[in-house]
């Protein structure tokens, strides 16, 4: 069997890259694939093992995709950032020590945050950009995302749930049901898993939303490349209107919300969003 169709997200070797005094874990998929790398950035307390199998192989299918952990998450070395503008300078150290000259970015929730600063500082290293749960610096709720995620945390402790069950699906019998699959399909890598986000990591990523959230927004307009903006209709992390904010602040963008889905609309609908999102990239 050809080595190249055997690797999938869930056996693909981590490896690492020296750069800035820091150890970057990445993996990558697709690389045969050629043209401009799609670079994923990770949603918060997120590492590698986060990623769902289904959107990784799906959009490694046509092209070359790289995830990573910033510093001082899961097997990245460093101590990790308390701000998105320093995420997105070690995310930006990342591509330039790849040797990319152009990416394309896949920012979910926290991750979709660093994407839009680094498009507004080096709008030349970005082609395009796919935003997920997203929203804009001093967007609705983005502030108190930490109220959110520890309640839900002790939701999940105290009903012996996984907490996403809870922060990235809607409680009705479809949310129920996708989250419970996405849970398990996040399970599917057995071997050489990530390690998991330490707290200190965890506290100084919630400091990075909190400040976020209570900045002054940034003008959008100048950012002129195609952007497509996901979200399902009921997130309660970060709440959907900041997905119609940056649709309607993003000049080139295009919109799209899924019924009955929460902050993993992405990953409830992989099925129908990866098609989306292959569509959008190849344009």
């Amino acid at each position: 069997m050809d080595q190249a169709v055997s690797i999938h997200w869930t056996n693909v070797p981590t490896k690492s890259i020296s750069a800035g005094g820091v150890n970057f874990a990445y993996r990558e998929l697709g690389k045969q694939n050629g043209g401009t790398p799609v670079v994923f950035l990770i949603h918060l307390a997120a590492v590698l093992d986060n990623w769902d199998p289904r959107i990784m192989d799906g959009i490694a299918a046509k092209h070359h995709v790289i995830a990573f952990d910033n510093r001082g998450v899961g097997a990245s070395s460093g101590s990790p950032s308390s701000s998105m503008e320093q995420m997105a300078d070690d995310a930006i150290t990342f591509i330039k020590a790849k040797g990319f000259e152009q990416v394309d970015l896949f920012g979910l929730s926290m991750g979709g945050m660093i994407a839009q600063e680094i498009v507004l500082k080096e709008p030349q290293l970005v082609r395009k950009i796919i935003l997920a749960g997203t929203g804009p610096a001093g967007g609705e709720g983005i502030s108190t995302v930490a109220r959110v995620a520890n309640y839900d945390l002790l939701r999940g402790f105290f009903t012996g749930q996984d907490p996403k069950q809870f922060l990235f699906f809607t409680r009705t019998p479809n949310g129920i049901e996708a989250g419970k699959a996405f849970l398990q399909r996040l399970k599917e890598r057995s071997e050489n898993r990530d390690k998991e986000i330490s707290i200190t990591a965890y506290v100084a990523q919630l400091r990075a939303l909190s400040a976020w959230g209570q900045k002054e927004p940034a003008d959008l307009s100048v950012v002129k490349h195609p952007v497509l903006i996901v979200n399902g209709d009921d997130d309660r992390m970060v709440p959907t209107s900041n997905s119609r904010d940056l649709a309607r602040r993003l000049p080139n963008s295009t919109l799209i919300i899924y019924p009955d889905a929460g902050h993993g609309g992405v990953f409830q609908f992989h099925a129908v969003f990866v098609p989306k999102a292959l569509e959008f990239l190849a344009r």
